[in-house]
């Protein structure tokens, strides 16, 4: 079997490939204008026949198209008097004291706001029917304003999708539909309908890109990452194109519950450092998941992975802003023109450039010497940038790595101790192209003395899809107080979820006796806004659960009704890959030479990952290399590998 895991990213496209039990790794510059094109280039340079080829990957299309507002023209459908729905929103101000806040473009505009029957109650009675009428509108709107994409927003859908269904059958075939109480049918009008249009917005975008990649990839198997950690097959996807918007990190994240675990490291606070931004997470045991996202401003509820994203990465620009403050990110140089050492036309300074010239970063060795960097043009870059400070080259450098390790234990406060959790109970789990640049200068300023540098941690995201079960995670609102809900009921409920999300399954080839099901409650208390998701094991111990979960969180626990909210269900196959066996570096180099790095009197050790495997414990300062990434061993650290080719930092 042959199963090739592949991230896209801003700046790199990362290849796994995972044949007769061996793993190879592979990186290229991403394409972001073709992701595509990456990826089959990245498919050609290792040789492979797409022929029985299995392919997970994360793809950035969904994403890159909402951050840069490139959705397609889309007609938004919802009820009569609610056309401005979602340019009111819930009226949350980004600066709660900023009265003079910048205006907002609608998500839709006014004109591509279309209004009609088929009104519910909260009770799922009739209020107004559809009629004949109402049908006839849409189609004369349609073929008025030609949008691309369609998104339909009734109220209270989940309760009764009839009408929903029928003014998407009165459309044009082949126009591409999305149904509120499909993507998302849960209570909150805004929420659902924002996730309705995202969803139409993008769909067209992602179906045209896995038309794309299926027809350069003919005869291989295609699954893509969702951004709630499962695997689901590519030409599925395109109807819930809104479930990928955190397809990539949630790859990153599946790896390092993998690896983590393997390296008997259940307790992590991650960070994935590539060459356009870094995400920050918290794995305990398993990655989390939220209904609290936001991408581009806009609320996702979806269930998505739990982290925190900042803009800043290798490919990150540094700037003096009006008043000569040094600013690193979050503009990135990305692919194209890239930092200038890459030599492709890029002259602004960045992260990258920092490293190198201070020596952090081999030129002969990138990608295990398959790209050899420019140090000339980066010390070029980062001169003019000093000169308007009035620095030197590596005073200036220096500068700009601690800005940006600054915005990066910002973002790791965030998602610890902000929540009332202690870093030095974790341990830093670093990966990325860029990260193990940085992670010794992160650890110490949390006071954190573990270190995980994993294998293969420059393209963790890629392996992470390989070790991602296929499965399906289904939510239904379900309001009512828990003491007064029949338990049998509930389980019913969750039993006729479960089964929806089989039957899915069965579909794209799995074995319906070996899939795994987990059933969970999102509940609250009565006259809260908030939920929290509970493990269903029945009214009684899920009522204590919540009890005990309120507290931990929130430091107290209330004497009031408990209310069900939805219900979920997350049913997953097994992963293609659950096991890993040691693999030497491919493509390093095996030496142990000696190097000056700025900052240190005495030149410093420069080895590869390999050269570990006999040496019980190596002190920093030392370069670590790689073939897809290098890791800085600061002084006052010491480095060893375990059985499976995992850096351990510890500090004193």
């Amino acid at each position: 079997m042959r199963l090739i895991g592949i991230d896209t990213g801003g700046t790199f496209t990362d290849f796994v490939l995972w044949q007769d039990g061996t793993l190879r790794v592979h990186k290229v510059l991403s394409t972001p204008q073709a992701p595509e094109q990456a990826i089959l280039q990245g498919i050609r340079e290792l040789g492979l026949e797409t022929a029985d080829l299995w392919v997970i990957h994360g793809s950035t299309v969904a994403t890159n198209a909402a951050l840069e507002g490139k959705g397609v023209r889309t007609l938004y459908v919802t009820n009569r008097g609610l056309g401005d729905l979602l340019t009111i929103g819930r009226q949350a101000r980004a600066e709660l004291y900023d009265l003079q806040p910048p205006l907002c473009r609608p998500p839709v505009p006014p004109e591509l706001c279309w209004e009609t029957g088929g009104r519910l109650a909260a009770d799922g009675s009739q209020v107004e029917p559809l009629t004949l009428a109402d049908l006839a509108a849409l189609q004369a709107a349609v073929d008025r304003l030609r949008p691309e994409a369609v998104a339909i927003n009734l109220l209270f859908s989940y309760l009764d999708d009839s009408a929903e269904r029928a003014l998407a059958q009165a459309l044009p075939a082949g126009l591409f539909v999305s149904r509120s109480s499909a993507v998302l049918p849960v209570t909150g009008e805004y929420e659902r309908g924002i996730a309705t249009w995202l969803n139409a917005w993008l769909g067209p975008l992602v179906a045209r890109y896995v038309e794309r990649l299926y027809r350069g990839l003919p005869g291989a198997r295609v699954a893509v990452m969702q951004s709630s950690g499962e695997t689901v097959a590519a030409d599925r996807i395109a109807d819930q194109a809104v479930r990928m918007l955190l397809s990539g990190p949630a790859g990153g994240l599946a790896g390092a519950g993998f690896l983590g675990r393997l390296a008997g490291r259940d307790k992590l606070l991650t960070f994935d450092m590539g060459g356009t931004s870094t995400d920050v997470s918290l794995v305990d045991g398993a990655s989390s998941l939220t209904t609290e996202g936001c991408i581009a401003g806009y609320p996702v509820v979806l269930p998505m992975v739990d982290m925190h994203t900042i803009g800043a990465g290798g490919g990150s620009i540094a700037r003096l802003d009006p008043g000569g403050r040094l600013l690193v990110g979050p503009e990135s140089a990305g692919a194209v023109p890239g930092p200038a050492c890459y030599g492709k036309g890029g002259e602004r300074p960045t992260v990258t450039d920092a490293n190198l010239v201070l020596g952090r970063l081999r030129p002969e060795a990138f990608l295990g010497g398959r790209m050899v960097l420019d140090v000339v043009a980066a010390e070029r870059a980062i001169g003019r940038l000093g000169a308007a400070m009035g620095l030197d080259i590596q005073t200036t450098a220096l500068g700009i790595l601690r800005v940006a390790d600054e915005h990066m234990i910002q973002a790791l406060r965030v998602i610890s101790v902000r929540r009332g959790l202690d870093p030095r109970d974790y341990s830093l789990m670093s990966f990325g192209g860029a990260g193990g640049l940085h992670v010794c200068a992160l650890a110490e300023a949390l006071g954190m003395r573990r270190v995980l540098v994993p294998v293969h941690a420059g393209v963790l995201s890629a392996l992470g899809m390989l070790v991602t079960p296929p499965g399906r995670l289904l939510t239904r609102t379900w309001l009512g107080r828990l003491d007064a809900c029949s338990e049998r009921e509930i389980e019913q409920r969750l039993a006729a979820l479960t089964a929806e999300a089989i039957t899915a399954l069965t579909r794209e080839g799995l074995d319906p006796t070996e899939l795994h099901t987990v059933a969970s409650l999102d509940l609250r208390y009565l006259g809260q806004s908030y939920t929290l998701n509970l493990g269903w094991e029945g009214k009684a111990a899920t009522a204590a659960a919540f009890h005990r979960r309120h507290r931990e969180r929130y430091g107290h626990r209330l004497e009031l009704p408990i209310e069900l909210v939805n219900l979920q269900v997350r049913v997953t196959g097994r992963p293609l890959v659950s096991t890993l066996t040691r693999v030497g570096d491919e493509g390093t180099e095996t030496s142990v030479r000696q190097m000056m790095v700025a900052g240190c009197e005495e030149p410093v050790p420069v080895l590869p990952r390999s050269a570990l495997a006999t040496i019980s414990s190596l002190p920093g300062p030392a370069l670590i290399l790689d073939r897809v990434s290098t890791t800085w061993l600061a002084a006052g650290w010491t480095a060893r590998l375990d059985a499976l080719d995992n850096l351990h930092l510890e500090q004193p």
